[in-house]
């Protein structure tokens, strides 16, 4: 017991108080549970916390239980009988009451177990209080933390989708479809972007015209939210109705009706400069706690920095494909002969432009040339090499080069062009009064071919390597494959985007382009757009380039026949018989009277193939269908090597 010291004679006469008033000033009651009994005894403090009267109560535990709920009741007997038979000394739970109004009441009892020598439990003696106020606080806390972590939630989700958002449209998809308004409780949003001389250009609003009529674009100077944060750089949170009546008087009565009671305007900055701003609005919302704010500013910096980004792609995106449609074919030339239908798709929005292209090439004689072709890549430089790889192939078909040697220029060039891209390609040269295509492909796809009937069927085409790698390793020679085009046939040339796609391996993408061609329409031009619709809705991942085309003319059976001789180097043989098959057939298809100067003018076009180049030579013979019967003879060389 301490004692009085001397001088102490200001202190309260009852210093130091007694535990029992001290329990009771603190509203906590004690209980003494005699387990041998199952009596408990309830001071009056105790009695008061679990809304007993005295007369109420008859010191029975099993009357207190009676007041709790079920499952509250057995979460107590199980802390209780858990304690008593582990050995604790001391236990404690929380658990609900009913009071006599018929609410619940938080409580907690705190109990220490009185054992005998044996261990075996006598008595629980201990304290009970209400504990509402303390479960309420901690119940606020942890609603705040699971607020403040659901709104991180969303700036971390938000984030994560913006990282794969590639376009500003991209991300201003996200920031209306990932639910971000909704956790945030926001009613809509707005951003804007600021464009050269100050004007703030408004482009995402949510929901749908939302944004306030005459607000599409504004300038730094006026007198609005968003372009106060762009010029200030700081953010504006506006938390009543009269502080945005007051700051912003003319936008106001505009808002007014939308319902907004609070907005957050947040600048976005990136690299230290201005490049928007975004704006959350809120309907039941009064305030802004510091918490918010930071979780706020934290979500505009991520923004900023996505936007900054997919201005950057955008800008980007716009030059490539600028440069790509800069140098595709402007018009497609008119082929006596011939309907044609190319068109070109690049890849589903968000992605780079490609090095897809395609080209159509007059030729002297009645022939034209089709050049369907893929650079490796998908970026402004591939864009840039098949624009060059066009105009250069262009060029060496025009100057009459076989197309096995068009396609082996081309490759060296390719190759010494100092790049390390390589190009697929396929070169079809068609003859479009007999019909007959010569076709080389360099790692491309085969083609297709409609019949009059609507079937489609793959043309097996030799190929060699893609341009650009048949130079690097010398293996120049390109394999030259006929095909006899009778009037209203179809080749259609393709580049692999067409097929690709994720999910089927090629021959099945081919497959089902066959189908596709067979069912479509039978319209050249609809028959393309109706190819890019499937491409557009498939959402494919690479560009597609498409060139048809379709050899004009009633169908007329090819009545005169062809032959056809190989002439190998050193093999007098061969000339000889090339010579025989000439004369017999010029005097079996009615022309006898000039045989000698058609043998002649044939055996000197197989010499010159034979003297000038490393190849054999190829004279082909055959008649013309038609109203007029004509004959024509024809020689080729089999070598890619330019002529000595």
């Amino acid at each position: 017991m301490v004692e009085r010291a001397a001088g102490a004679s200001t202190l309260p006469g009852d210093w130091p108080v007694g535990p029992d008033e001290s329990l009771a000033l603190n509203r906590m009651g004690s209980f003494d549970w005699d387990l041998a009994s199952g009596l408990c005894h309830l001071d009056p403090t105790a009695l008061r916390v679990l809304d007993l009267a005295p007369d109420d109560y008859d010191g029975r535990r099993e009357s207190l239980t009676a007041r709790m709920p079920p499952a509250e009741a057995v979460r107590l007997d199980s802390v209780v009988a858990r304690a008593l038979k582990d050995g604790s000394e001391h236990y404690g739970v929380y658990f609900r009451i009913r009071r006599s109004d018929g609410a619940l009441r938080w409580t907690h009892a705190q109990g220490t177990v009185r054992r005998d020598g044996t261990g075996r439990p006598l008595r629980i003696i201990g304290i009970v209080r209400d504990a509402t106020e303390e479960l309420a606080d901690s119940a606020a806390r942890i609603e705040a933390d699971a607020v403040r972590r659901r709104q991180t939630s969303v700036v971390e989700s938000t984030t994560a989708a913006l990282g794969h958002a590639r376009t500003v449209q991209d991300v201003m998809d996200v920031l209306r479809d990932s639910q971000g308004l909704e956790h945030f409780g926001a009613a809509s949003l707005v951003v804007g972007l600021l464009e050269p001389g100050g004007r703030i250009h408004l482009v995402a609003e949510g929901p749908e015209e939302a944004f306030v009529p005459g607000t599409r674009y504004t300038h730094v100077d006026d007198q609005y939210p968003m372009s106060e944060v762009v010029r200030t750089l700081a953010p504006r949170f506006i938390e009543s109705r009269e502080d945005f009546a007051v700051s912003y008087p003319t936008l106001w009565p505009h808002i007014e009706p939308l319902g907004v009671r609070a907005a957050a305007y947040l600048p976005l900055i990136a690299q230290a400069r201005p490049i928007g701003a975004l704006g959350l609005l809120y309907s039941d919302r009064a305030g802004f706690s510091s918490e918010e704010r930071d979780v706020l500013v934290a979500l505009g910096s991520s923004v900023a920095q996505s936007v900054q980004r997919a201005i950057l792609y955008d800008q980007e995106h716009d030059l490539a494909e600028g440069l790509q449609q800069a140098m595709l074919p402007r018009r497609i030339p008119e082929v006596p002969g011939a309907q044609l239908a190319v068109r070109y798709r690049s890849a589903r929005m968000g992605r780079d432009i490609g090095g897809d292209w395609y080209d159509i090439i007059p030729l002297p004689g009645g022939r034209v040339g089709a050049v369907i072709g893929d650079v490796q890549g998908h970026d402004t430089d591939a864009a840039a090499v098949m624009g060059q790889l066009r105009i250069v192939l262009r060029a060496y078909a025009a100057e009459g080069h076989t197309p096995a040697t068009v396609m082996a220029r081309a490759s060296v060039f390719l190759h010494e062009l100092d790049t390390d891209r390589f190009a697929t390609c396929t070169y079809a040269e068609a003859d479009l009064s007999t019909g007959v295509v010569q076709m080389v492909r360099a790692g491309h796809v085969d083609p297709l071919l409609r019949d009059t009937d609507g079937s489609c069927r793959r043309v097996p085409v030799g190929g060699g390597l893609p341009l650009g790698l048949s130079a690097e390793f010398g293996r120049l020679e390109y394999p030259v494959s006929t095909v006899e085009l009778d009037p209203g046939q179809t080749l259609l040339l393709f580049t692999d985007g067409l097929v690709e796609q994720p999910g089927f391996d090629f021959d099945d993408g081919m497959q089902l382009l066959t189908g596709l061609v067979r069912n479509g329409p039978r319209d050249l031009q609809q028959l393309a757009d109706h190819l890019c619709d499937v491409v557009d809705e498939r959402g494919g991942e690479d560009d597609v380039a498409i060139l048809l085309l379709r050899r004009q003319g009633a169908f007329i059976p090819q009545t005169g026949g062809r032959l056809q001789q190989h002439v190998g180097q050193n093999d007098p043989g061969a000339l000889r018989s090339a010579r025989h098959m000439i004369r017999s057939a010029v005097w079996a298809w009615g022309a006898g009277e000039r045989t000698d100067e058609i043998v002649l003018a044939a055996d000197e076009l197989i010499t010159n193939a034979l003297m000038h180049t490393d190849g054999g030579a190829i004279a082909t013979v055959r008649v013309l269908a038609g109203a007029e019967r004509r004959l024509r003879v024809e020689v080729e060389d089999r070598s890619s090597a330019l002529p000595r």
